[in-house]
């Protein structure tokens, strides 16, 4: 059947939108194959059997859910090719699957002379493009959008950052991937702290499609609050910001490959599947929670506060930032030696029964869900005009929390947490019913009289998302709008997005949708 003309529907990938007989490869000897093009996948068939010794074998099929990109390009002999290329899970036999290179060409010689064969093979590379484009989700198109083509993006890369490989992963793993999705990069290394702050507060964002971090997560929160800092802020955040784990936690890029369906992978498999999100440029809204401090700061945040034993670990570990990872395990049992408590009020507002999906446990404090399981909120406040977005939902902190909020009657803790992403780290899922744009902040405290070996456990089955499975009388859970966190002392160590902050008493709100990020899912 010639180029273009339809055919009738076929299983499997749907209507064929194209069909023809091509080489199977680059060169004039190339054996020939079959191929169908449908909506969702390239259908290849060769004589014999198999397709000019290619490993897509006999009727395989080359999902466009996994292709990057496509191009056309004039061959020897009038001819001309057309190729495609995919980034497919393929697993091991045991282990965690991870994307890998597939790249095939088609030789086209269908026509009289080379235009006519170069016309054909633009138009099955253009039908590829198309119909690669992923699709936005019907059921809340508004959320989401897609990075045009060609799209510009400027990345800010910390060479420093993790075990200070991010430079080299970028340029061997990430750049080649952008090329062949036809992502043009301009590269940003900061130098100092602060420096991608400064950057992108002053800088004319408006040459960039999309802003992409290449590091840990304390980069992309320089970069959020220099966005917020900027006079035009409401339209600089809704430019698509991407996050390329090249730090040691890595917990938004974590977050994001879990909310894609992935397996838990880490370290380049990790890499390869963030940078693969990038490369089909699906994007939506995520939350952010605005922090205020008793000293005057307003910060916002996009994955988590704490204060106590894990922003210890955090902030103590950074010592030996340079074995990745693994740093977190050396200071989660160097701190466990030296177990602390600390003493504060901590209140919030906890989301209403109407707005999550379940009911209080028995081993819940009035106003908390079981297992992390919290439904939509609706917005905690209305962003309009040019000024920053109001903290509707709280009082001044020289002013009594409001009476409707829910007061923790111990005052003793090991550790308070709130985040907002399913992950603290690249090996800990502490929220599992976490999102992007939930609505939610997940509350999580550690009361005083916990043993070493109960905390262990429960970091152990953190790992797995099971710790409130394990029903420890002092951890507990609650989903909230905001809360307020009040230590008696400045001891103690208080974090933001990994960040050190100083211990002072500090209150938050979820602000829901208030900028856009890559997303697989």
């Amino acid at each position: 059947m010639a180029a273009g003309r339809r055919a009738p529907p076929e299983p499997g990938g749907g209507p064929v939108l194209l069909q023809g007989v091509f080489g199977a490869g680059p060169s004039p000897g190339a054996a020939s194959c079959s191929l169908a093009l449908t909506p969702r996948e390239l259908q290849v068939r060769g004589p014999g059997g198999s397709c000019g010794g290619s490993s897509a074998g006999p009727d395989a099929a080359l999902r466009l859910a996994d292709c990057v990109g496509s191009a056309a390009f004039p061959a020897a002999s009038s001819a001309a090719c057309f190729s495609l290329v995919c980034y497919p899970l393929r697993g091991p036999r045991w282990g965690s699957p991870a994307r890998q290179r597939l790249e095939r060409t088609f030789r086209v010689c269908l026509a009289p002379d080379a235009e006519g064969n170069l016309r054909i093979a633009q138009a099955w590379s253009r039908r590829i493009r198309e119909l690669s484009v992923p699709v936005v989700p019907a059921q809340d198109g508004d959320s989401y959008g897609v990075l045009p083509r060609p799209c510009r993006a400027l990345v800010l890369l910390n060479p420093q950052s993790g075990a200070g490989r991010a430079l080299e992963d970028f340029q061997a793993v990430v750049q080649p991937m952008l090329a062949e999705a036809d992502i043009a990069t301009t590269v940003f290394v900061t130098e100092r702290a602060h420096h991608a702050h400064e950057k992108v507060r002053d800088e004319d964002l408006s040459q960039w499609d999309t802003l992409v971090v290449m590091s840990g997560d304390g980069l992309l929160y320089e970069v959020v609050n220099g966005l917020m800092e900027r006079p035009d802020w409401e339209d600089t955040m809704k430019k698509p910001l991407c996050i390329l784990p090249g730090g040691s936690g890595n917990a938004l890029a974590a977050s994001i490959n879990h909310y894609a369906g992935n397996d838990h992978v880490a370290k380049k498999k990790l890499l390869m599947n963030c940078a693969f999100i990038l490369c089909k440029g699906l994007h939506t809204q995520m939350d952010l929670v605005s922090l205020s401090t008793a000293s005057g700061k307003r910060l916002f945040s996009f994955l988590g506060f704490g204060w106590g034993f894990i922003s210890d670990v955090d902030i103590d570990s950074e010592k030996y930032r340079r074995l990745g990872n693994a740093r977190f395990t050396l200071g989660t049992l160097q701190c466990l030696a030296k177990l602390r408590v600390y003493q504060g009020r901590l209140s919030y507002l906890p989301v209403g029964p109407e707005q999550g999906p379940s009911t209080p446990s028995s081993r819940d404090p009035p106003g908390t869900l079981p297992n992390g399981q919290a439904g939509p909120v609706p917005l905690g406040t209305e962003v309009s005009g040019g000024a920053l977005p109001a903290d509707s939902l709280l009082v001044p902190l020289c002013q009594p929390v409001p009476g409707h909020w829910t007061v923790v009657p111990e005052e003793e803790f090991v550790s308070v947490y709130a985040i907002y992403q399913s992950h603290l780290g690249t090996n800990l899922l502490m929220a599992p019913a976490a999102g992007l744009h939930d609505g939610c902040i997940h509350l999580f405290y550690l009361r005083a009289g916990i043993s070493r070996l109960a905390l262990l456990k429960i970091f152990l089955a953190m790992a797995r998302g099971t710790h409130l499975d394990l029903n420890c009388p002092h951890l507990r859970y609650v989903p909230v709008r905001a809360f307020r966190l009040e230590p008696r002392t400045a001891a103690g160590i208080m974090t933001v997005d990994g960040e050190a902050l100083a211990c002072e008493p500090v209150q938050g709100q979820i602000h829901n949708r208030l900028c856009r990020v890559l997303t697989g899912s």
